[in-house]
């Protein structure tokens, strides 16, 4: 089955940056699109990042444009999150997926990891 395990997460002050790691068990980008997704405490989850199947598109939140960047490295089968000018609002847990389609996700279907906290704070 497959196996995604997210890592980086920490405790950053506002402006800083976090590169987050979503390593797989097999590098399934070839086929599935995988994605971030991130839930704050008392709200609902939503989608941050997505590189589609053959890395063909890339999605990100409207809030994190410019500021986030997803990208994929096949030789160590990881997906990196890279956060940049990180904002109170940006705190949560951080998940990565992957799944078929990005609606799959949204979805909650495909296969997901534990997550990872992510907390800005001053």
């Amino acid at each position: 089955q497959l196996k995604l395990v997210e890592s980086g997460g920490g405790l950053v002050q506002p402006g800083e940056s976090l590169k987050l790691s979503c390593t797989l068990s097999e590098f399934t980008l070839d086929y599935y699109a995988i994605g971030w997704f991130r839930q704050a405490p008392g709200k609902e989850r939503e989608g941050v990042a997505c590189i589609s199947a053959k890395n063909v598109n890339t999605y990100y939140k409207d809030s994190v444009k410019d500021r986030f960047t997803i990208y994929g490295d096949r030789a160590k089968n990881t997906v990196y999150l890279q956060m940049n000018s990180l904002k109170p609002e940006d705190t949560g847990v951080y998940y990565c997926a992957t799944a078929g389609y990005y609606a799959d996700l949204v979805a909650g279907q495909g296969y997901w990891g534990r997550g990872t906290q992510v907390t800005v704070s001053s």
